[in-house]
């Protein structure tokens, strides 16, 4: 058997059906190719977290906030209301503010844990004032309580330091201000006779002692303690009257202040003297006889009298005593004239003796 080949003019037109062919195909295949390779993918991004995915659920959530609860006050435990408050973060800047209520309560919610400045910026009474600042630390999921109480206002003290008798203003007094056992306030005055100061109140009305611990140039020291009281933001007067110094004061010893002579002095006023030999002075008038001469030198004519005799020096002569011995001569001499007179009184009354010596 003979194999002719075929035509070349009937094989090309079934070569270019064969290609048309071909590539339909291909491209029906590329459209089923893409189709099957999309599907899956869509299908996979639901079923198998893709790494963004995964990623971004690893992420940590936001921390639990916490908050910050005030109880105001005033020192005897009323609550106060109308207090101003800041809440200031770290940076300085203001997270919260309010006032509190008619029961003294403010809270401050919804806050990043963390460390915050509280600050008062009015306590809403005159009677009282604010606080320092303070820090606060918030916890997550938990509430800082506080308790606030607001100091009294301090009163304003005048001092002023007088004369008792001309109330004129007197600089350099000095006083201590107190309650109870302690001292809270020192003022003393100055050129003006004033002083001034902040007196610290513990209550609506609290009683004081003022006591001067050094008076003004010139007067007595005030030793009495004056009492006086003072209630929150109040303006007080306290008045110190000094009396003025004596200007002579007495001898509180009474020791005379002429001191007596050692040395007794000679009649004629005319003091005794020592020799330079250390003997015992000799009174003036008194004769001293010189060992070298045999005469005794004559007394001096103008003395007027007989000196008397000093303490100490020679015994007396009895020239004291001639009033007695006058007075005793003049008694005996009475006596023997009132015995001649009874003599003879005697005599005369008896009867005269006759020529033989008899008496009739």
């Amino acid at each position: 058997m003979t194999f002719s080949p075929p035509d070349q003019g009937a094989l090309l037109p079934v070569h270019a059906r064969t290609v048309r062919g071909a590539v339909r195909s291909a491209a029906l295949a590329a459209a089923v190719t893409s189709t099957v390779i999309w599907a899956p993918t869509a299908t996979a991004q639901s079923a198998v977290p893709t790494p963004a995915a995964s990623t971004a659920s690893t992420e940590v959530p936001a921390p639990d906030t916490g908050s910050v609860a005030i109880t105001k006050k005033d020192p005897g435990g009323t609550p106060l209301a109308g207090a101003s408050f800041l809440l200031l973060d770290t940076a300085g800047q203001e997270v919260g503010c309010g006032m509190t209520d008619v029961q003294g309560k403010l809270t401050f919610s919804d806050l990043v844990p963390g460390v915050y400045r509280l600050k008062e910026t009015a306590s809403g009474s005159p009677l009282h004032d604010v606080v320092a600042d303070q820090d606060v630390i918030v916890t997550p999921g938990a509430t800082a309580h506080l308790t606030i109480t607001d100091p009294f206002t301090a009163a304003q003290v005048l001092l002023k330091a007088t004369d008792d008798k001309t109330g004129k203003l007197l600089p350099g007094s000095t006083v201590n201000i107190g309650s109870g056992d302690k001292t809270l306030l020192t003022l003393t005055t100055g050129p003006k006779g004033t002083a001034s100061g902040e007196l610290p109140v513990s209550r609506r009305t609290t009683e004081y002692w003022v006591k001067q611990t050094k008076a003004p140039t010139g007067y007595d020291l005030y030793k009495s303690s004056k009492v006086f009281t003072a209630g929150p933001g109040a303006p007080v007067t306290v008045t110190i009257a000094n009396v003025k110094t004596a200007t002579t004061k007495p001898d509180p010893s009474g020791t005379p202040t002429d001191k007596p002579t050692d040395t007794p002095s000679a009649p004629g006023g005319k003091p005794s003297e020592e020799s330079s030999s250390g003997s015992k002075p000799v009174p003036t008038g008194t004769v001293t006889p010189d060992p070298d001469s045999s005469t005794l030198p004559a007394a001096d004519p103008d003395d007027e009298a007989t000196p008397k005799t000093p303490a100490g020096s020679l015994a007396h002569t009895g020239a004291d005593a001639t009033p007695w011995i006058i007075g005793g001569a003049g008694l005996l001499v009475a006596v023997g004239i009132a015995t001649v007179v009874a003599a003879r009184r005697r005599a005369s009354a008896e009867p005269a003796p006759d020529e033989n010596g008899e008496t009739s």
